[in-house]
């Protein structure tokens, strides 16, 4: 066997096998294509250790073979790859394919709480068949404001953070029967809409807006994020997409959607520590801006890493991503 035509009849694999196993994340069609060459290269080094033992060729897929067997087994820090890769792809990827739901679901949220706040706010006969004028009066002048300094920070920050999670959970997981996904945006946007509706009736919508949206825009837009995938699990199994089963289809986004609630746990943790060391202690013109920045970056961190992670093959399944890092 000619040691040089073996050489350049294989080099090429080699050198791809070689580019794979060094480029950490891969697609599902890399993954397989890197399985494929390593298999090839550990047959080419069998037979050269068979029939031509050149040392320097023999070193040289020796190393390429143990590299991509790590590349595809992982290693101990395969976790922290895992970690980084969740957080880098699959779940800016499966938030960023639902943004049409998640924006569809956010305007019409705003629009039924505007509708609310401006009207109970403009009909004080309709603030009194909800309150009496001491309950009124008890909310605007003490509980609204109280609501957030009843706590130490820490137990009130972690306090909202399990709430608003569970919340978020039940939105998200509600929406494969897709009515009680529309059940609890209605009761959280009645709510709003009450409390908002009487805060700024009586000439406190400094107060309302001054405490709700520091924290708010990052939680609320978090809740309407996991109720919009929510909607979209339902509506895969009501309107499958083509070339899926039913099963298929409510199966793939099930997975999409099991990302997006891993990925909101920080989230809302986030938006927690805001409510609970933010709004309470630091003045309206400095905290809203500041949860403004905190939704703005959100939004931008899923824009530019769910856009370049969808063209590079991802799809927030977990299933697919997944098998990609365990190879």
């Amino acid at each position: 066997m000619d040691l040089d035509a073996y050489i350049a009849e294989h080099d090429g694999e080699w050198q791809r096998l070689a580019l794979l196993a060094h480029k950490g994340y891969l697609n599902a069609a890399e993954a397989d294509e890197m399985l494929m060459l390593y298999q090839r290269a550990s047959t080419h080094l069998s037979v050269v250790r068979s029939r031509m033992p050149d040392p320097l060729l023999v070193a040289r897929l020796s190393g390429l073979v143990l590299q991509a067997r790590s590349a595809i087994t992982g290693t101990r820090s395969g976790g922290g790859r895992a970690f980084v890769r969740f957080f880098t792809r699959s779940f800016p990827a499966a938030v960023y394919q639902s943004w049409r739901w998640w924006a569809g679901t956010a305007l019409g949220f705003v629009v039924i709480v505007g509708i609310l706040i401006a009207y109970i706010a403009g009909n004080r006969e309709i603030q009194l068949q909800l309150f009496t004028q001491d309950e009124i009066t008890q909310l605007v002048n003490h509980d609204f404001a109280d609501y957030y300094s009843e706590f130490q920070n820490q137990n009130f920050a972690l306090r909202v953070w399990t709430n608003n999670a569970w919340l978020a959970g039940m939105a998200l997981a509600g929406g494969v029967l897709v009515v009680p996904t529309l059940l609890v945006l209605w009761n959280n946007a009645l709510n709003l809409g009450v409390t908002g509706g009487v805060m700024v009736g009586n000439d406190r919508s400094d107060l309302f807006f001054g405490l709700i949206a520091p924290h708010g825009l990052l939680e609320i837009g978090a809740f309407l994020l996991a109720a919009g995938v929510g909607l979209r699990i339902g509506w895969s199994w009501i309107a499958p997409a083509r070339g899926l089963t039913r099963g298929q289809s409510i199966a793939a986004a099930g997975r999409s959607g099991i990302a997006v609630a891993l990925g909101l746990v920080a989230v809302l943790a986030v938006a927690g520590a805001i409510e609970g060391f933010v709004t309470p202690n630091v003045d309206a013109i400095f905290a809203v801006p500041l949860g403004a920045i905190a939704l703005g970056g959100f939004i931008t961190y899923v824009v530019i890493l769910g856009r370049a992670a969808i063209a590079d093959g991802a799809t927030g399944d977990l299933e697919s991503d997944l098998t990609v890092s365990s190879r």
